[in-house]
């Protein structure tokens, strides 16, 4: 019986000991290599010092070592913070001070941001992965991998203890550190290996990067079984073209990423060229899939199953919705219903439960529920819907900030943010409602509607707009679109034609910082 993340990978060892665990590129671990190397990390980590329950570093690019650290982490009785390598520097500082980070688990090619790190953070105590002198003891891969386990005795773990935190990309206000304990990421372990049946001949694809919540599903739900993990490198997802013959190569069965990773594919990575006919899942999750492209790409791999996946990172995933058949309306498809150890409610403004069929606020209560915010109590209890069961027990519910209403099925339909719910001019408006008419347009791949503030008093309905490659979209076009399909007080003001959008660390659009740039650059003509 496996009771903890940190006890997966040494009985999956003895079941599959010369399964491929992970594998990037032309490099594998078996799941018996994995398995002692992560005994290595962690034996090091409590000889440096490393407490049960202290919190550990993790900046790496895609590769196959973070396998090794996320599992050498877990079987010291530390706790993982993936942090990633792309963010500014101040960012990395602010996350090291804010879990008082003695230990950072590297490669070498993070180097030269680890350099700069180690210049400014006089509380590291040890930085495994690189051989540089530094101010703080450095100690290489192959050092570790040498060492000897004899005596090596790993604490107790409870499935109550902490496992991992994972922090916010800070783009709608300050990073926040979301807390699972090794109970919910087990649960939702079990939970995804049941509702897909995965088992040790699958090979997962890890699109996501570590600090991205999806990648759990290589990471813990894979070694369940013995499947193979197969992750994939930064320089691939920035190619379709290279994405597709790679997947196409790994003969991966089960595809798990963010809409927008699959659009790419469809439309620039010569999918017709390769055989995908290894897939047997395809999963997506963190944004609206558009209709127009869903449907293409389900009808060029019929023999696969997809499955539209919704849960914010404090649940990782809650819901599921199969689709069995291509969308054949413009109609949105479901987020579904919740998946096993999991209930919900719809709730008003005052934390009524709506009627069937009206609109509310989805609360979630699940086994994979996050143990609440880092160093954040006064949020942690904001975010909380409370239910008394009985005297001294609670029944707790996390508020979505997500609006949501039954349809006649019983499947919950999406229809956006709290905090994308909007009054503006005697009118309210549902941005995401908007981007879903917009991106109806044949020649629209993507697109972000937001408020513009022009100055302090005026503010603008803006959106800007992606077109298809090789497509020419015209302002004037798409203005003539929005009036024949949107309602005269909904039709954007500012349109903008952009060849890309910026992003978040896990490769969403990052509507604030498109916002901010349109409204300093002034309103268009």
């Amino acid at each position: 019986m496996i009771y903890t993340l940190a006890q997966i990978i040494e009985q999956t060892a003895e079941r599959f000991p010369e399964k491929e665990a992970f594998r990037c590129l032309n490099d594998a671990l078996t799941y018996e290599e994995l398995n002692e190397k992560a005994n290595q990390l962690s034996s090091y980590l409590i000889g440096a010092g490393l407490k049960k329950g202290r919190v550990v570093g993790i900046i790496m690019n895609r590769c196959l070592d973070t396998a090794i650290a996320v599992h050498g982490i877990f079987k010291a009785g530390g706790v993982f913070v993936p942090i990633n390598p792309f963010m500014p520097l101040n960012n990395i500082l602010h996350i090291l001070k804010d879990c008082d980070i003695e230990y950072i688990i590297t490669t070498p090619s993070q180097s030269n941001k680890i350099r700069a790190i180690a210049e400014i953070t006089p509380f590291l105590k040890s930085i495994v992965g690189i051989t540089e002198t530094l101010t703080v003891k450095t100690i290489a891969w192959d050092t570790i991998f040498s060492l000897d386990l004899q005596g090596y005795v790993p604490p107790i773990i409870l499935e109550e203890d902490l496992a991992f935190i994972l922090y916010t990309s800070g783009s709608t206000g300050t990073p926040k550190g979301i807390m699972h304990t090794h109970y919910s990421g087990l649960s939702l372990a079990k939970l995804a290996v049941d509702l897909h049946s995965f088992n040790s001949e699958d090979r997962i694809g890890n699109f996501a990067p570590l600090h991205f919540d999806p990648s759990t599903f290589g990471y813990f739900a894979a070694p369940m079984v013995g499947a193979t993990t197969v992750i994939i490198p930064d320089a691939h997802l920035r190619l379709p073209v290279s994405l597709c013959a790679l997947v196409a190569k790994e003969k991966i069965t089960v595809w798990y990423s963010v809409p927008l990773t699959l659009v790419q594919v469809l439309l620039h990575g010569d999918i017709d060229k390769h055989d995908f006919n290894s897939l047997r899942w395809v999963l997506f999750i963190g944004e609206v899939f558009p209709l127009k492209h869903l449907r293409a790409l389900m009808q060029k791999w019929p023999h696969a199953k997809f499955n539209n996946l919704y849960g914010p990172a404090e649940t990782v995933a809650c819901t599921y919705y199969i689709l069995n058949n291509p969308p054949l309306a413009d109609e949105p498809i479901p987020i579904g219903t919740v998946w096993g150890n999991t209930e919900y409610k719809i709730l008003d403004a005052s934390d009524r439960e709506v009627e069937k069929g009206e609109p509310g606020e989805l609360v979630v209560r699940t086994a994979t529920l996050m143990h609440g915010y880092w160093k954040n109590q006064k949020l942690t209890e904001k975010s909380l819907f409370r239910v008394n069961v009985t005297p001294g027990y609670d029944h707790i519910f996390y508020r979505t900030g997500d609006l949501v209403q039954e349809n006649h099925n019983n499947e919950l339909m999406f229809l956006g943010r709290n905090d994308r719910q909007i009054k503006f001019r005697g009118y309210r408006l549902e941005l995401d409602g908007i981007e879903l008419t917009i991106l109806q347009h044949e020649d629209v791949e993507e697109v972000a509607v937001f408020l513009m503030d022009m100055d302090e008093e005026d503010k603008v309905l803006g959106a800007a707009v992606k077109p298809v490659a090789g497509s020419v979209l015209e302002r004037e076009e798409l203005l003539g679109f929005c009036k024949e399909h949107l309602p005269a007080y909904a039709i954007p003001e500012t349109i903008t034609i952009m060849e890309d959008f910026p992003r978040t660390g896990s490769g969403k659009i990052d509507r604030n910082e498109i916002g901010v740039m349109l409204s300093r650059s002034g309103r268009p003509e």
